[in-house]
C-alpha cells in the first residue's frame, strides 16, 4: 500500500529525467541535477516503495511490427453490475491494451491494436460481440497520433 509522501522539486526533476530515458544511469542524473548518486538512488527507491514509480518500459513502434490499426472503442454495458465480468473478459484479449471506466456516453473506453482492419473486424465479430454483457459499441479508428507524451511534472 502506498504511503503518504509529498514529492519535492528534486523528486520531480528525477522523474522528468527518468520519463525521458528510464535507462539513464543514476550517476548521469545526479550530475545533471548536481547531487550525489546516492541521493538519486535513495530517492528512486523511495518513489518505487511508495508506488509513484511502477516499473519501467520501452516504447515500441507498432507499425514496424505490423500493427497498423489503433482503435478506441466506446462500450455500453447492459448493466453496470457486469463491469468486473466484462473487464475480466477484455483482459483475456491480446488486442486490448488499455481500458478506462468512464463517465459520459460509454461505460468503458478501450484501446485496441490490430494488424489490419480485417483483424479488427475479426476481433469485433468473433471476440467482443460474444460478451453478452455488452449492449453496444462505437469504434473510433485512429488515423494518426500527433501527440504522445508523459505528463510534464514541472
Amino acid at each position: 500500500m502506498a504511503e503518504k509522501y509529498e514529492i519535492d522539486k528534486l523528486d520531480r526533476q528525477i522523474l522528468t529525467e527518468l520519463l525521458q530515458d528510464a535507462r539513464k544511469p543514476f550517476i548521469e542524473i545526479a550530475r545533471s541535477l548536481i547531487v550525489s548518486g546516492g541521493t538519486i538512488h535513495q530517492r528512486v527507491d523511495k518513489l518505487k516503495k511508495i508506488g509513484i514509480i511502477k516499473g519501467s518500459q520501452i516504447t515500441l513502434d507498432l507499425s514496424l511490427l505490423g500493427y497498423d490499426v489503433t482503435v478506441f472503442l466506446g462500450i455500453h454495458l447492459k448493466s453496470t453490475k457486469d463491469y468486473d465480468k466484462v473487464i475480466r473478459e477484455l483482459e483475456s484479449f491480446n488486442e486490448v491494451v488499455e481500458a478506462y471506466y468512464t463517465t459520459g456516453n460509454y461505460a468503458l473506453l478501450v484501446k485496441i491494436h490490430t494488424k489490419s482492419i480485417t483483424d479488427f473486424h475479426f476481433f469485433l465479430s468473433s471476440k467482443l460481440q460474444r460478451i453478452e454483457s455488452i449492449q453496444a459499441t462505437e469504434s473510433f479508428i485512429s488515423l494518426n497520433q500527433p501527440i504522445n507524451r508523459s505528463i510534464n511534472l514541472k
